[in-house]
Order: C-alpha cells, then structure tokens, then sequence
C-alpha cells in the first residue's frame, strides 16, 4: 500500500518520494529507459539552480511551450519548483503568443527547437530570453538541460550554466502559497482570463484525485493528456506523483499507437476526454485488450456518451470512472466512485475534494433534485483571477466559486450535469471563447457581423461554428473564412462551420444569443459513424502515395479515395502527422485546413496536383528569366527579331 505522504507543495512531495521509494521509476517514455525518484528529486534541483542562475525567483513566471512527452512532464515538476510555470500551447499563432506572453509578463520562455516557432520571434520582439531545452535521449526520461540563446538564434547554446549540488535553503524552493501554476481559461468576454493556482492547490488536488482512484506506488499511468492543460497536469501526472506511482508519457495521443503503448508499459490506467475514448474503442475491435490488465479507465473534461462508457467497459473489463473538473478547481470536483460503490449513468459522481453544492442566482443554496448553478469550494479551488476585479465579482459569491454549470444533485449527493450557463464552447476538452473568434473575423474586410457558437457534433460534443452577415457589395467564401481565421487562430478554434445569413437570429429582448442558436438554425450533430462509402482504388500515382500515407497513420486497410479522414477516426493530430509526411514524399505543404475542405484523398490528390504545377510554372518561368539575363546584347536581339 502507500505510504502516506500529504505534502503542500511539488518540491516537498518528490522530495519526500525520494525517500520513500528512492529507486522505484517515476516518469518513462515509450522506447526510453524510465527515470527513478531520485533522480528526479535531482533533476528538479538542477532545474532550479539554472533558474536561480538566470535570476528567476520565486513567483517569476516561466512560459513553456512544448510538445508532450517525459521533457514536459519534467519541466513542469522542476520549472514549479522554483518559479511559476505557464504552459502554452505549442499549436499557437503569433499573434496568440504575444497576447499570452505579454499578459503574463514572463521572464522567461522555454522551448524545444523546431516547436513553436512562432513563439521564439514574438520572445525577442517583447525582449523575453528563450531558453532551449535539449534533452539528454541517451539518458533516461525526462533529463534535460536549459540553454539560453542568443537572439535570432536556434538550436546553438550560448550559455550552459553549470551547476554544483546547492542546498535547498540556497535555491529557495517555492513554498504552498506560492503560484506553482498559471493557466488562462476562456472567458465569455474575448479576454482569456488568468488562473493562479498555488502549490496548496495543485497538491491538495492531486492527493483528492490519488484518494478517489485508490492509487499507488503499484499504479502506472499512461498519459496522452496534453501537458499544457490542468486534466494532464494533475489528473494523470502529479496524482500519480502523490501515489509514488509512475507515469508513461507518450508524444501526445495517437489512436493507432495507444493500444500498443498500453500493452508494452504495463500502464493498468490511462485518463483521457471522450473524443480520445471513442477512438480508442474503435482500435479494439481489431486489436482486443488482454483482460486484467487495466484496473479503471478515468474521463474527464467533457460528458462521455453514456454507451461508449458501457463498450469501454466490456472491452477493457475495467470500470469508466468519469469525473468533472475546471481548471479554476486545479482539475477535480466531482467524480463517480470505484466499485463496488455505486455509478450512476448519466451522473459525474459525488463530490471528490471540495464542497459541491447548487445554488440560485440570489446565493442562497438549493435543496436536493433541484437545479441551479453549481458552485464550489475548497483548497483545491483558486483564490481568484488575477487582475480582474469585475470577473472575481462575479465569479465568487459567499465564499462558493460559480462554476458556469446548471446541475443538480440527488438524494445520495450525485451530481447530475444540465447544461451551461456561460457561452463557452466544449470542443472535445478544449474550451474556446466565441467572442474571440467573433474579434478575429471582425477584422475581414467583407463581414458586417458576426456570432460564433456551439455546434453539436457526435465525436467531440461541441464544434465551432460562426453565423456572418456579409457586407453590402462584398462577397466571400466559407473556404476564405476559414482560412482568415486559420492565419491569426490554433487550428482547434477555426470554425468548422460557417453559415451565411442575412439577419442573424435574437432573443426574445432582441439581443443576439449564443446560447441555443445552433438549434434555431437547424444544426445537428454530424455522424462519423456514418456508412463508409464503397471501397474505390487509387487512379493516379499521387493517390496511391496518399493512400500509403493515412492507411500508415491511420492504421486502417485499405483506405479508398473516397474515405472521409474524420469518419476514418482522424483528428488534428493526424492531420498534422499526414501533412508532414506529404511533405516529404511529394514535396508539397499543405494546410491542414485540406482535411476540413478536402475530406478524402481524391479532392486532396487534385489540390496537392495543383501544387505541383504551380511550382513547376514558377520553376520554368525562373529558368527562363536566367536563360535570358545570360544572353548578349546580340543574342536577345536575335530573339526579338
């Protein structure tokens, strides 16, 4: 069993892990040998010292973008220790990063060269230092150094900053108070609005989570979580840190390697959001999962389908547990028990750290079976946004935090989950704020108006999708929305719909609403489970590339040219690894906006063929012109004569 360990702060909880359990793993990799406690413990205090090295102090905020895997895992236990850490995501535009890194006021920003690139240009306009973290892949998961460099730069350290073995009095290690953790979450203004979260936060949560999965040093995790956001953060990687556990970090979620990732770590848990779920049960039907060796499956971050909870389970022969979680509540609120106790379909459990209650819109707290806001309190919960007055205001009431949620809870206390209150849109997990979206396609030179709002959709829950009045004489295209907002916007919040309209539908007071507007305009959810169209072969050598290509990535033979790549169980993950390697074997860059105008192989094949002869135009007519500026005066007036 575990050995109890109740800490307030990352720095004291792996320490005291180092001395529990000194040689058991603690982080690995797929393909990378694992990294012990101790080692760790050691890690953490060598980060630390760079950072002193640097002059970042407690408090200080460290941005960090990127790619998952052991390298992130270990910069957030380390970076946490002696700073702040601020995770971005790695997919970002420019213009994202310069809001986020300004906001934040970082003192720093880390990053893994050839990853988020974008970020490295807007850290030297705002005169930030980069920081490039080189791993050590000869050594095991998760050792890395930071290199500072020099501006313009990329790939060349130009200081290493050697370190001894300095005290912990000397390195200052943060303390429970202190801000381990600074998320922005998406407000129902455009404005993202930043979360503080202290060391108390972040430990008292993962040991809520450690508590509710009955976790232990026997425990192994696999996690596909991404590492910028609160779910992966404390629900897979520091609750496994509070049980002395370890965890397997992959590169991030891959359908057609997560069953083969399971099976070669060992891992007996995985927690991931619904659309990862459906995905993978749709690999078992091919691969089938050896029975006993999963304890429980967790889902979090968005509802599960209540029939793809019952497939998981009979596929895995594991129980789901689902919980609910926010970033605000340092992840955990609510979680369904392990059995033999009860779960309850349709119901995110019973409260699972902090205090749960229902409240109504004066403050005054609701009987059972009755519905109203859920609201939250506890040490796992935040203290407040930082620097927002307005939101805090309204955020808090009575010493309870306002989750945005409508719900109610039943006699034996299961929270059962109504809707949403706020505008914010559920993309698989992701939470996107449509008034952002609505500033961006502002700025079009043809759009007069413009609303953005939840779609549903079967896979992820929720979709982006916009509503546009056009303006009088302009005209525009859905392809040329999109692609506006591809260029200023993270791929997972370009609308996947666009409607236009000339009125934009209001509410009864003649406001325009978010809220309900997909179904006064007659949205349904789309079907990826709709019958895949007959077999048909590739015709040209182009798609036979491309069928090589998604049946390798996909994990799927055959694939004809007339697939859908959703239908297929793609995703932008996917997306990304197919346009990589398109690259490569046809020397074409696509955008991954492809995969959302041109669906299928043959429409793809047609735009890559274009591609291709653009660039040959451009090849020839550049040939040409230099053929001609080597001719002599009398050459070239042959030619013209």
């Amino acid at each position: 069993m575990a050995q109890a360990v109740k800490t307030l702060s990352i720095p004291s909880l792996l320490k005291q892990r180092a001395k529990i359990s000194p040689d058991a793993i603690a982080l690995s990799a797929p393909d990378r040998s694992g990294l012990t406690y101790q080692q760790l413990h050691g890690q953490t205090m060598a980060i630390v010292s760079q950072l002193r090295a640097l002059g970042i102090q407690r408090n200080d905020r460290v941005a960090v973008a990127l790619p998952n895997g052991p390298e992130a895992a270990m910069a957030f236990l380390s970076i946490s220790g002696g700073a702040t850490y601020a995770p971005l995501n790695p997919g970002y535009r420019a213009a994202e990063y310069e809001f986020y890194l300004t906001d934040l006021a970082a003192k720093a920003l880390i990053l893994q060269p050839g990853i988020a690139e974008p970020a490295r240009a807007v850290a030297h306009k705002l005169s930030i230092p980069v920081l490039e973290l080189s791993p050590s892949l000869s050594m095991p998961a998760g050792i890395f150094k930071l290199l500072e460099t020099a501006q313009g730069e990329s790939g060349h350290a130009a200081t290493d900053h050697a370190t001894t073995e300095p005290s912990e009095a000397q390195l200052d290690m943060a303390q429970p108070e202190d801000v381990a953790l600074i998320l922005h979450t998406s407000g129902t203004t455009s404005r993202p609005k930043m979360v503080p979260l202290s060391h108390r936060n972040l430990c008292t949560s993962a040991e809520n989570v450690k508590g509710t999965l009955a976790l232990t040093e026997c425990d192994h995790c696999l996690n596909v979580m991404p590492l910028f956001h609160i779910h992966g953060l404390i629900g897979a990687l520091l609750s496994s840190m509070s049980a002395g556990g370890s965890v397997v970090c992959t590169p991030g979620f891959y359908s057609p390697k997560f069953l083969s990732w399971l099976s070669d770590s060992q891992a007996n848990w995985y927690s991931a959001v619904p659309t990862m779920h459906q995905q993978i049960l749709a690999r078992t039907a091919e691969t089938p999962v050896a029975k006993g060796t999963v304890r429980f499956i967790r889902s979090s971050s968005a509802p599960l389908p209540p029939q793809v909870m019952s497939s998981l389970e009979q596929a895995f022969d594991a129980p789901v547990i689902e919980a609910y979680g926010m970033t605000e509540a340092a992840h955990q609120m609510t979680c369904n028990p392990l059995p033999p106790a009860q779960r309850k379909p349709g119901s995110v459990g019973i409260a699972a750290g902090p205090e749960v209650q229902i409240m109504d819109e004066a403050g005054s707290l609701l009987p059972a079976q009755t519905v109203g806001e859920v609201v939250i309190r506890g040490e796992n919960v935040t203290q407040g946004y930082e620097n927002n007055p307005t939101a805090n205001a309204s955020a808090f009431t009575n010493g309870w935090f306002r989750t945005g949620d409508l719900g109610l809870l039943d006699a034996d206390g299961y929270l059962f989950l109504k809707g949403r209150i706020k505008e914010i849109i559920n993309r698989g997990g992701e939470k996107i704020s449509p008034r952002e979206i609505d500033e961006v396609l502002l700025d079009h030179a043809a759009v007069e108006q413009v609303v953005t709002f939840a779609a549903p959709h079967t896979l992820l829950g929720e979709d982006v999708a916009v509503a546009i009045v056009v303006k009088a004489g302009e005209q525009v295209t859905e392809n040329a929305i999109k692609e506006f907002a591809a260029s200023k916007l993270a791929d997972f919040k370009v609308p996947r719909v666009v409607l236009f309209l000339d009125e934009i539908p209001k509410g009864p007071t003649g406001k325009r609403q978010r809220i309900g507007l997909a179904d006064k305009l007659g949205l349904t959810a789309s079907d990826p489970e709709a019958e895949r169209p007959p077999y048909a072969a590739p015709r040209t050598s182009t798609e036979e590339t491309l069928c090589r290509i998604w049946a390798e990535v996909l994990g799927i033979t055959p694939v004809g040219i007339y697939d859908n790549f959703f239908q297929l169980g793609g995703d932008s993950i996917l997306a990304g690894q197919i346009v990589n390697r398109v690259r490569v074997a046809l020397q074409v860059e696509l955008s991954f906006l492809v995969f959302f105008q041109q669906p299928t192989i043959a429409n793809m094949a047609i735009v890559i063929t274009q591609k291709q002869a653009e660039a040959v135009d451009v090849d020839e007519m550049a040939s040409l012109l230099a053929e001609l500026e080597s001719l002599s005066e009398e050459e070239a007036q042959q030619l013209i004569e």
